[in-house]
């Protein structure tokens, strides 16, 4: 199958919002290049700095900001890529300058296109996320061997690095946690290593379900500490059924709308002093967030911001 690979470029103000609206179009992994950020990151010289290429570095801090969305070339993409038309003509009608490029990628050279891309992330006190294909020197963190393929979650996103440090908070062993939206298995398998003794992941995604499942194995993970099923739990009841238990922590990094199609799953999967973990909250629909989970019982005790994206933990109001 050939993909089709849409270049979309804009200022480096409206990076996040041109972000945002991708995802809730539907595309399920962006490349990102913002030459202000990796010049900022560079400036920095954090303890990341070591597992950068320096080639990169200064590949990445030239030239335009720009997203990178891969389209598949079947009925799925056509209709991905009106969704993708869409979402840009109203930020074309918000004011945001947007200017496109496309082209055709093969699926053997796709597949391995993006993978310059991502370098080890060190996220919290605790993880550091890994490329399979990546070496990394000694560290006393956690690490995470993931391949996200064509699934969503490798730790480079505001929205999961937030939902992995509020997840790190709220382990101190033998949780059990279901990850909903578990993408490439990033949340619910840094959950694993960190402590916790059962984890269920759920994605839409039939792919998304077999790269989490892989991942999971590939973390050393035994298949009978974790399952992973594919559909949505919002409406397949018997879905429901097969994950339904009292969970220590529930997580949800996804977007807000889908968030709120979920509000009245939460409280059916929690237990009574258990956290709800929730990320991908774009500046301004945050308050709707936090308005259905109050009117659910549960309060906010943390929220982390970054950028324009946010994500809370919640409990049980008392």
């Amino acid at each position: 199958m050939d993909w089709k690979e849409l270049k979309i470029y804009t200022s480096h103000e409206n990076m996040e919002n041109l972000s945002a609206a991708l995802i809730s179009a539907g595309v399920s992994g962006l490349v990102i290049n913002d030459p202000e950020d990796v010049k900022e990151f560079a400036a920095e010289k954090t303890s990341a700095w070591d597992y950068i290429d320096d080639e990169l570095l200064k590949e990445a801090a030239s030239g335009e900001p720009y997203v990178i969305a891969y389209i598949s070339g079947d009925e799925d993409g056509a209709l991905l890529a009106e969704a993708v038309g869409e979402a840009l003509e109203r930020l074309r009608g918000m004011g945001i300058g947007i200017r496109t490029e496309s082209g055709s990628i093969r699926e053997e050279d796709w597949a391995n296109e993006w993978k310059k891309y991502f370098k080890p992330q060190p996220i919290g006190e605790k993880l550091i996320i890994k490329p399979t294909w990546e070496t990394l020197k000694p560290t006393e963190r956690k690490i995470i061997e993931l391949d996200p393929e064509s699934s969503f979650g490798t730790g480079r996103h505001y929205t999961t690095q937030i939902c992995l440090e509020l997840l790190e908070k709220n382990i101190s062993g033998g949780e059990k946690i279901i990850d909903l939206g578990c993408g490439s298995g990033i949340i619910f398998i840094s959950a694993m290593a960190l402590g916790a003794s059962k984890a269920v992941g759920v994605d839409i995604s039939e792919d998304a379900v077999k790269i989490s499942h892989k991942n999971a194995l590939q973390n050393g993970i035994p298949e009978n500490d974790f399952a992973v099923f594919q559909g949505d739990i919002t409406t397949d009841g018997k879905l429901f059924e097969k994950v339904a238990a009292e969970y220590d922590i529930v997580a949800a990094n996804i977007v807000a709308d889908v968030l709120l199609g979920m509000k009245d799953i939460f409280p059916k999967l929690v237990k009574r002093d258990g956290v709800i973990i929730l990320s991908g909250i774009i500046d301004g629909r945050l308050e709707e967030i936090l308005e259905a989970m109050k009117e659910r019982g549960f309060e906010p005790t943390e929220i982390l911001h970054r950028d324009i994206w946010n994500g809370g933990i919640f409990k049980a109001a008392k």
